[in-house]
């Protein structure tokens, strides 16, 4: 093990595969500090409820298992020998609990040294679960700083709104980068989906309040398609209402669609709306006939760039990454953001 120029100690891969799985094993069984961090998450942002946090926290428990890891790091060999290691700026999102760990881990795994510009609605969470890092394998101590402004980077990952993005792009066009931007989700729907199915879909709709980029916010469904079975399949997610930021909204929404006489459906907890549009607001969930199958890729492929993924049960031929029902919010280590491998970025520099 040697210190490259930034004091940062080397790991081989195997090194890096079993201090991450040790990781992953340690947010799958909370300890005691952890499970307050959950319970206190709240107090810091009103959205990182203790089940969101909780779920956040096992999603990325299982995705850093030994197979995994071995399977993604397997695909970079030439990331264990990257000299000089580089500083690498990330201006992370806040919008759901950790969703910026991916990418400190890419910098870490691939040898280079992440300067961390946390959200401020997410502070706590990453802090504690990197220092556990370091715990587990001390050497990955230099390779992290969390910083307040950003300086004397090599390469940056940024990820933002719409405005901000465009921001990024301007003050970081002189180095390496890249630049996330808000994406949405949708789900394809053929009328023959269980009810297992539709209760799965809710996960995709209703985790995290639908705030991720993951988050289903549209539907494409059969020309007349009944919602009466999909409702009824959702039902068990009703309590989300009781959270006093999701019914504003939701009673928000519903005050303009009946000031506007917009036709919509309404089960009490969630807002259907017939809309050609992808990004619905929150507690809207927007929904567009198809005629055919067929027609489908005609419809899911010019929005593709703006598409995070799909969420369906059929086989469709797209170039958007396609998971079933119930599986946006379980992604794997290689599936990442924006379509842009994060690692082969990294390795590149």
């Amino acid at each position: 093990m040697k210190d490259l120029s930034l004091g940062i100690k080397v790991l081989t891969t195997k090194n890096k595969i079993d201090s991450l799985a040790r990781l992953g094993d340690f947010l799958l069984h909370p300890n005691d500090a952890l499970e307050q961090l959950i319970i206190s998450a709240p107090q810091q942002n009103a959205w990182f409820t203790p089940e969101n946090t909780r779920h956040a926290i096992t999603a990325t428990g299982k995705m850093l298992n030994h197979t995994d890891l071995e399977q993604w790091l397997g695909a970079y060999p030439n990331a264990e020998s990257i000299e000089p290691a580089k500083l690498i700026g990330l201006v992370l999102a806040g919008n759901i609990p950790m969703v910026g760990l991916h990418d400190i881990l890419c910098v870490l795994a691939s040898g280079n040294k992440a300067l961390i510009k946390l959200s401020s609605q997410d502070k706590k969470l990453i802090p504690f679960i990197l220092n556990k890092l370091v715990e587990i394998e001390p050497a990955f101590g230099g390779s992290f700083e969390f910083i307040e402004r950003l300086a004397g980077f090599d390469a940056v990952i940024a990820t933002g709104s719409g405005n901000t993005s465009r921001y990024f792009e301007y003050y970081f066009k002189n180095v390496p980068h890249i630049i996330r931007r808000n994406r949405n989700s949708v789900a394809v729907l053929d009328g023959n989906e269980s009810d297992a199915a539709l209760k799965a879909l809710g996960h995709d709709i209703f985790d995290y309040f639908g705030l991720g980029c993951r988050n289903v916010s549209k539907l494409f469904v059969p020309q007349d398609y009944n919602f009466t079975r999909f409702f009824e399949a959702i039902e068990e997610f009703h309590p989300i209402s009781d959270h006093h930021k999701y019914n504003n909204n939701y009673d928000y929404n519903k005050s303009i669609f009946l000031v506007n006489q917009d036709k919509h459906l309404d089960n009490g907890f969630l807002l259907l709306k017939n809309d050609h549009k992808l990004a619905s607001p929150l507690a809207v969930l927007y929904y567009e006939e198809y005629v055919s199958q067929v027609q489908l890729p005609q419809l899911l492929e010019p929005l593709e760039d703006q598409l995070q993924c799909v969420a369906t049960n059929v086989g469709l031929p797209l170039e958007a990454p396609v998971v079933k029902l119930g599986q946006t919010q379980q992604p794997q280590l290689w599936d990442y953001a924006d379509k842009v491998d994060t690692m082969a970025f990294l390795s590149s520099l």
